[in-house]
């Protein structure tokens, strides 16, 4: 059974930092991109940045979190890990791991998607 589980989501002031990260197991292949998509009420699921897993040496961003988020790994407890600085109100969505075999900006292009964390950036 595929699992991917968020966790670190909260409340964060602008300007501030937060760091999510997404535990997976049981996917068909240590091969499988992953990544993170977010999304709000009234609009489609949006991705923030994706890698490709087994060697981690491709990381691909969305133009508006380039410079502010960092996306990384720890292979050994296959935990992907997405760094957000600098947190803008745009940024507040719900957030989504997800696993898939090809490494692109689509959400077709992922296979297994986690439940999502909330992100919410207000004064």
């Amino acid at each position: 059974q595929v699992q991917l589980i968020e966790s670190g989501g909260g409340l964060v002031q602008p300007g501030g930092s937060l760091r999510l990260s997404c535990v997976v197991s049981g996917l068909p292949s240590s091969h499988y991109a992953r990544g993170w998509f977010r999304q709000t009420p009234g609009k489609e699921r949006e991705f923030v940045a994706g890698m490709s897993w087994f060697t981690g040496d491709r990381i691909t961003y969305a133009d508006s979190v380039k410079g502010r988020f960092a996306l990384s790994r720890d292979y050994a407890k296959n935990t992907l890990i997405l760094e957000m600085n600098n947190l803008e109100l745009e940024d507040t969505a719900i957030y989504s791991c997800a696993a898939g075999r090809w490494l692109g900006h689509d959400t077709d292009d992922y296979d297994y998607w986690g439940q999502g964390t909330q992100v919410t950036v207000s004064s």
